[in-house]
């Protein structure tokens, strides 16, 4: 999945100095959240439980928030055991999803980076459960996992033109 980038400068996010973990207020409180470029920017919230979290509520609010100029998923992430976290995912611009494997890498390298996890950890979505694997700082994240489909569609092309007739209509 590539080497993951935590300078809020890359994500982007605007904040006065890199961190583990930033502050950031949303819905009226105070929330505690890692941030981890995996190819796209990723906010990852702690909680104490997965089923509890207000993924409804907080994503749309992180994922539009001022200090992400470019948006960002949300994962909220809870640790089950150093080898084992729970995840459910808000991605920009969809809602929750069933399964993230970017965020998945993105939780268990902010996780990482505050020593709450092992190299080695089973993440657990509504989708499935994907294996991640992270050596640390200026290494790729490694994810194993399966894959399945959950939509197929048809483009279909038209060679009629545009009111304009800058090109075709798709």
């Amino acid at each position: 999945m590539g080497v993951p980038k935590t300078r809020p400068v890359d994500i982007p996010f605007i904040a006065s100095g890199d961190a583990d973990f930033h502050m950031l207020e949303a819905g009226g409180e105070m929330l505690k959240l890692a941030v981890v470029n995996m190819g796209n920017p990723h906010a990852v919230l702690p909680v104490t439980c997965i089923e509890q979290a207000v993924v409804q509520l907080l994503g749309p609010l992180l994922e539009s928030h001022s200090r992400f100029p470019a948006k960002v998923n949300v994962s909220f992430m809870q640790v089950l055991a150093c080898d084992v976290i729970k995840l459910r995912v808000y991605e920009r611009g969809t809602g929750e999803t069933l399964a993230c494997g970017s965020g998945a890498c993105a939780a268990v390298v902010a996780d990482r980076r505050a020593g709450w996890l092992d190299a080695k950890v089973t993440v657990l979505l509504t989708g499935g459960a994907l294996h991640i694997e992270w050596a640390g700082d200026n290494t790729p994240v490694l994810m194993e996992g399966p894959a399945s489909t959950v939509y197929e569609g048809q483009w279909v092309y038209s060679d009629r033109y545009n009111t304009n007739g800058s090109g075709p209509i798709l």
